[in-house]
This record gives structure tokens, C-alpha cells and sequence, in this order.
């Protein structure tokens, strides 16, 4: 079994529900030793959201897998200690409550910093450490809206519609570990820690792609497109038999195989389809076109076609046909992970997929406090007595 490229670095989550979580298990999965701690008696709340089967969310199985998990207080003087005596021995800490919490608890940048000039501490909110909305609660919901991508999201005759999943969470997540990879290349070369400020909202905003630049040169506001791509040439259309095919077509060599494969190879030599600057103007005949090719054929011929003249497609996959698709299984990208009273669970797969160092998930997301004694020994060196004592106090 391959050597993982994050073994022999150690993080400590003090985070909860997906952003934070997400982060931690990329990790996980690419051989880091993460420790997540969770409030006694009652976890993390994403042990609550989602389906849940015999107490065990499937969602949390998936989001904290390969992780060791501990209960702790950190509202408690005694879990606030064993915070500090952990971060000694960390590379990695990370966390996502509201600004200023962590510091009330004399657990913020700067008390870590002192005990571990080495450490890197990645920060998620909502909003940001800083700026006016600093304070204010947020998950998936609040970042999309205010980062912009709810607005775009649904259909142009109707009011806009909410992004799923909670992807401003999982590219948080994912933002925040290049943040930590960047952050620990650094180090390595420096000996210096540092901390990350991650916001969801501004994950969402980063994936707008040229919005923010065609509002601030030209003054458009990107609007809704519903099933089609407002900028160029494609979409979700029906066959006849009432499956659906997503294609695009936004280089003018890919418009060209299309319009011939619609039977119209001369629409790309007309001035008003000629250009990228445009096409975007006349979209409406061309989809209306499509609409009308998509119609009049069967999935199978439509998907013929579409390999022959080679531009870029796909079905829209219900899980159902995820999990009977032949390339999903030749990826590897459906698994079945080791569960505790389970037997297994399937769960995706890791990704990326590295050539000589892959990641692994080795176990799905644990019981609550399934390793706090492990850790409180072996970490801490705690004694059995100790290890009574503050569970008797309720820090873990």
C-alpha cells in the first residue's frame, strides 16, 4: 500500500456540519492525521441533517471519513487546555465559528500562535473575518445568495432558484485545503505559520466566471438562462422518447460541427452566427432549432449523432443511473467504505487521482467520541484516572 502524501501531518477540526468538515477529510483521505472534536452528548449537527439509518446520517458518514473523533467542551476551562496541549502538536487547526468566539475562549490566532509558531490555522465563515457583515450566522444558502449564484440559477421567466448542493460549502472546503497546502509549502520553507480567512460567499462569487468583468466594463447583469447556456450554444433538451442530453458548443470549431450536424452547415457563415460576440444575440433561433432536433429523435440516435459529429455531451444522471454507469465503476468513483454496524457504506470516491500517491478512505465517518480515549492517551499522554476525571467534569 502506497505512502499517502499528507502522512506525518497532523490537524486538529474544531469545525462542524460541511465547509470545515470537507476540508478536513480531503485531508483525511490523502493520508493527514485529522482529529475532530465534537460537544459531548450531541456532535456535530450534520449527524442530524440527511438521511439517517439506525442513528448513523449518511451524510456524515460520507463528510468525516478516515478521521479520529473526540468529544470536547471548548466552552469548559478543561477542554480549552486540552485545545492548547493538541495544538502543540499540530500542524493544522480548523475551524468555523463566528469571529471573535475562538478569542473569547482564549483559543483565537493569537494564543495558538504563541504555543506553535509552526501552525496553520484556517478561519471559514460565512462572511469573513473582517468587513461589515463580519458577524453575521450563514451556511450553503447565504453564501450562494449573496455571492451571486442563486441570482443566475433557474429559469429567465421565473424568480431565481437555489443552487444544489450546498456547493458554496464543498468549494469552500476545497479553496480552504489548496489555502492549507499553500499555507504549509511556506512553512516548510520559512518555519512560518500562518492563518487563512475562507468565506462562503466568496467561493461562490470566485465560479461566477466573467460576471463581475462584463458587469464592471459594460454594466450587463448576467440573468438567468434556465436550461440553456445564456452565451453560447447549448443546454438540457428531451429526446422523443423523454430522456435528457446536456450538450455544448462554445468554440466556433464545436458550433460548426453542430450546426452540420443539424443539417445547417451554413448558419456559422451568416453574419448574425458568425462571431462569439454575435451568436449570443440569435441564441434563440439556434436553441429553438435544437430544441426541435433533440425532439424528433430518440436518446439513442441523439447520442449517435452527437459522438459522430464529436461535440461535447452528456446525459443528466439520477443516482440511479450513476450507480449502474460502466464509467463511474472503471473510475473507481463509486467505493464501499468500511462502516462500523454497517458493514459497509457506499460513498464517492476520492479525487483527485494521484499516479504514485492516491488517497484512500479506510473508514467511514466514526461514533461519536469513538477515539477520544485514544487520543487523550496516546496524544496526551493522560492516564486512565485523568481520562475518568474529565469525563466525570463533562469535558468530553
Amino acid at each position: 500500500m502506497s505512502r499517502r502524501p499528507l502522512e506525518g501531518i497532523r490537524v486538529l477540526e474544531l469545525a462542524q456540519v460541511v465547509a470545515g468538515p470537507f476540508c478536513g477529510t480531503l485531508m483525511a483521505e490523502f493520508g493527514a492525521e485529522v482529529i475532530k472534536t465534537e460537544m459531548p452528548g450531541r456532535g456535530d449537527d450534520l449527524r442530524r441533517l440527511g438521511p439517517i439509518e439506525d442513528g448513523t446520517s449518511y451524510w456524515f458518514a460520507v463528510d468525516n471519513r478516515n478521521k479520529k473523533l473526540m468529544t470536547l467542551d471548548l466552552h469548559l476551562p478543561g477542554g480549552q487546555a486540552i485545545v492548547k496541549r493538541l495544538v502543540s502538536k499540530c500542524d493544522v487547526v480548523l475551524e468555523n465559528f463566528r469571529p471573535g468566539v475562538l478569542e473569547k475562549w482564549g483559543l483565537g490566532w493569537d494564543a495558538l500562535h504563541a504555543i506553535n509558531p509552526r501552525l496553520i490555522m484556517a478561519r471559514i465563515t460565512a462572511f469573513g473575518q473582517t468587513g461589515p457583515l463580519r458577524d453575521g450566522p450563514g451556511y450553503a444558502a447565504i453564501g450562494s445568495a449573496f455571492g451571486g449564484t442563486w441570482y443566475v440559477n433557474g429559469h429567465a421567466d421565473r424568480p431565481p432558484s437555489r443552487p444544489t448542493p450546498v456547493y458554496p460549502d464543498y468549494m469552500t472546503g476545497l479553496f480552504t485545503a489548496f489555502g492549507v497546502m499553500a499555507a504549509l509549502r511556506h512553512r516548510d520553507q520559512t518555519g512560518e505559520g500562518q492563518w487563512i480567512d475562507a468565506a462562503l460567499y466568496e467561493s461562490a462569487f470566485r465560479v461566477m466566471e466573467y460576471s463581475a468583468t462584463f458587469y464592471g466594463r459594460q454594466g450587463v447583469v448576467r440573468e438567468r438562462g434556465g436550461l440553456q447556456h445564456a452565451g453560447w450554444p447549448g443546454g438540457a433538451f428531451q429526446t422523443q422518447d423523454g430522456r435528457w442530453i446536456v450538450f455544448t458548443a462554445p468554440a466556433q470549431h464545436l458550433f460548426e460541427r453542430f450546426c452540420a450536424m443539424l443539417g445547417r452547415p451554413e448558419l456559422p457563415k451568416e453574419p448574425r452566427f458568425a462571431s462569439p460576440t454575435e451568436r449570443p444575440k440569435n441564441l434563440a433561433e439556434i436553441l429553438g432549432l435544437a430544441e426541435a432536433w433533440f425532439a424528433e429523435r430518440p436518446y439513442d440516435k441523439a447520442v449517435e449523432a452527437l459522438k459522430a459529429a464529436d461535440v461535447p455531451h452528456a446525459p443528466i444522471m439520477s443516482m440511479a443511473d450513476v450507480f449502474t454507469d460502466p464509467h463511474y465503476r472503471a473510475r473507481e468513483m463509486l467505493i464501499d467504505v468500511p462502516a462500523e454496524g454497517f458493514g459497509t457504506l457506499p460513498q464517492p470516491g476520492v479525487i483527485p487521482k494521484l499516479s504514485l500517491t492516491p488517497g484512500r478512505v479506510d473508514h467511514a465517518g466514526a461514533a461519536l467520541g469513538r477515539h477520544t480515549d485514544e487520543i487523550l492517551s496516546g496524544w496526551l499522554d493522560l492516564s486512565a484516572d485523568e481520562i475518568a476525571r474529565l469525563r466525570e467534569q463533562r469535558v468530553i
